[in-house]
This record gives structure tokens, C-alpha cells and sequence, in this order.
């Protein structure tokens, strides 16, 4: 591995390994991947629609309607009329699925804390800075920006909404939280 572009490959796919493993997230209670993003990408967005679900994971309906019903099933979401009176229903967080999802993210930064207690806040904070500025390079080609926090918007792209439309101030962006 000459290239600096393999380093990362090789790397990115470890740590894909690591965080991914569905036997470790059974076993210790965990949430899987896709229930972890859906409900991260709902408690920032509020409700949304199969189809802006779709649009914002970039999923088949099929498959995000089998990830919904999970959550339906495990009482973490419910379905709702569209508050803003469109047709279609929406998928909006509940207070069971708020808690999980704050317990379930709580559990995974003081696992990373565990894991990098012994860097200085330094070499933390450039990691965090590197991966920040890795994702958000992918969410520029790939048009689709996932909502940050105000203090993290600040120099970046607007956030496309699951509409596909780009808000035109930072008042018409909803306030989220880190994910």
C-alpha cells in the first residue's frame, strides 16, 4: 500500500469491520446500523415520509420499509399524519425511541472515549476534523447533506433537504443535534 488513497481505503474498511458487527450489537443490546441512522436522521429532521426517507438514505422503499417496521415494532417510531397535510403518512421518533437512541449514542462516544483515552485532545480533535472533512466531501459530490449541528454548518454547504431543495438562510434550517 504505496498510495495514501489505499492507507484510507484500507483503514475506512477496518473500522466499517469494527462498527459494524451485528453479533456484537445483538449480544450487547445495541441498536444495528440502520435503526442507529434512521433514528438519529428523524430526531434531527423530525417526521418524514417513506419517499423522503428514501431520498435522504439513498435506499430502496423496500428496504427502508422493512427497516421502519422494525422500529415499529419495537415502539421506537410511530406513524403519523403529515403535519403539513400531505398525503402521505410519516414516521416521527417517540419519546421510547428518543431515550434508546440517547442511550445507544451516550454508549458509543464513551466507547470511543475508552478507546482513545490515551491520545491528547489534539490528535482527537484533528481526527474528528479529518472524518468531518471526509464526509462532507462525500456529501458535496454526492448532493445529499446530512443535518449538523448550527455550529457545524457554519462552514459548510447548505443542507439539502429530503425535498432536494437548498434552504436559502440558516432560519429555514431545523436545529440539530451531533450524530
Amino acid at each position: 500500500m504505496d498510495k495514501p488513497t489505499e492507507q484510507v481505503e484500507f483503514e475506512t474498511m477496518l473500522l466499517g469491520r469494527y462498527t459494524l458487527n451485528p453479533q456484537h450489537l445483538r449480544e450487547s443490546g445495541l441498536l444495528d446500523r440502520s435503526a442507529y441512522l434512521l433514528l438519529s436522521r428523524l430526531s434531527v429532521e423530525g417526521p418524514m415520509s417513506i419517499g423522503q426517507l428514501c431520498e435522504a438514505f439513498g435506499l430502496n422503499s423496500s428496504t427502508l420499509n422493512r427497516q421502519t417496521a422494525a422500529l415499529l415494532r419495537a415502539g421506537l417510531v410511530e406513524r403519523i399524519p403529515d403535519p403539513d397535510g400531505g398525503m402521505a403518512r410519516k414516521f416521527r421518533i417517540t419519546t421510547k425511541g428518543e431515550r434508546r437512541f440517547g442511550t445507544e449514542r451516550t454508549t458509543r462516544v464513551d466507547g470511543l472515549a475508552d478507546i482513545m483515552k490515551d491520545w491528547t485532545p489534539e490528535d482527537v480533535t484533528a481526527f474528528a476534523d479529518h472524518l468531518r472533512r471526509l464526509n462532507r466531501d462525500i456529501e458535496r459530490r454526492r448532493g445529499q447533506f446530512w443535518p449538523r449541528s448550527e455550529a457545524e454548518r457554519s462552514d459548510q454547504a447548505p443542507t439539502t433537504h429530503c425535498t432536494g431543495t437548498t434552504p436559502t438562510s440558516s432560519s429555514d434550517q431545523r436545529p440539530a443535534q451531533t450524530a
